[in-house]
């Protein structure tokens, strides 16, 4: 990171202590940890465009959240994004009850469009978000079948497996039921929940509204919470037909890591496909 980042903070009244330390992840972005005498803050550099969703995502979810920490943005440049910085406590901190508690209050925020009002990305991959009223449609039109094809393009499904993904999109409504759209994180795998002294925290989002599971899946595709936050989630029994949900809402993100990634996500895709078409 250059030393215009020095210029920017000065600029948001931040005075700098020391250098800035790069963190993990930053895969997208130029992430990094800086002290100030403000406080210690994150930077992130990249596409103007994409923080700027980033920001929004992050506002919209600290107003809609009473439960759930979110970092506070600090201020916004051109290709730069600063926001407070949070840090772990550690398994001491770990409250899967109030996770569970604090993402049922944000889905409970609902309307009746699915989408949103701009395009964002999940990771390096850009996410159209053109809102429908419909959430199958959406899912359809917007999620899945633009993945398979994208995938399919580049080798990475044959045209069999491409076949039985646009028939399971084809297929949404005659068993996923019509529903408000909840306002979701988006990319809420467990690298995105933080468990701070001030309580579960959720970072880097990909702000949509669309059905609840796109959040929930997603906690479950790449190591699943404990039994303390499904029972405060569903707050009562789990609805007869999660696992299908489960399996439908995981194949975006495993479509995406295989679009990103390479074959080793083939087979995650095909076992996907396998549980939503056998129910």
């Amino acid at each position: 990171m250059d030393t215009e980042w020095r210029d920017f903070l000065m600029s948001l009244d931040l005075s700098p202590r020391g250098e800035p330390r790069p963190l993990g992840g930053g895969d997208i972005a130029a992430v990094s940890w800086l002290e100030t005498d403000q406080g210690p803050v994150v930077i992130k550099r990249d596409d103007p465009e994409r923080l700027s969703g980033e920001a929004e995502g992050l506002r919209v979810l600290r107003q809609a959240s009473t439960r759930l920490v979110v970092p506070e943005v600090l201020g916004e440049g051109e290709g730069w994004l600063v926001m407070e910085a949070l840090e772990s406590a550690g398994r001491a901190g770990r409250d899967e009850t109030v996770l569970g508690e604090g993402l049922r209050e944000l889905h409970g925020v609902t309307r009746t469009a699915h989408g949103w009002h701009r395009d964002n990305a999940c990771g390096a991959t850009p996410q159209p978000n053109a809102p429908l009223e419909d959430g199958r449609a959406f899912q359809r039109e917007r999620r899945l079948l633009p993945l398979a094809r994208a995938c399919h393009d580049k080798g990475l499904l044959d045209g069999r497996l491409c076949t039985r993904l646009e028939r399971v999109a084809d297929g949404l409504e005659s068993w996923l039921p019509s529903q408000p759209a909840s306002l979701v994180h988006g990319d809420l795998w467990s690298g995105n929940v933080m468990f701070t002294r001030r309580g579960p925290a959720i970072i880097d989002p990909a702000i949509h509204r669309h059905y609840p599971e796109v959040d929930l899946a997603m906690l479950t595709l790449f190591g699943a919470p404990g039994e303390a936050f499904f029972t405060a989630y569903w707050d009562g029994a789990m609805p007869d037909d999660w696992p299908r949900r489960e399996a439908l809402f995981q194949l975006y993100p495993l479509l995406n890591h295989l679009l990103l990634f390479g074959g080793a996500y083939r087979g995650g895709v095909e076992r996907a496909v396998g549980r939503v078409e056998n129910g």
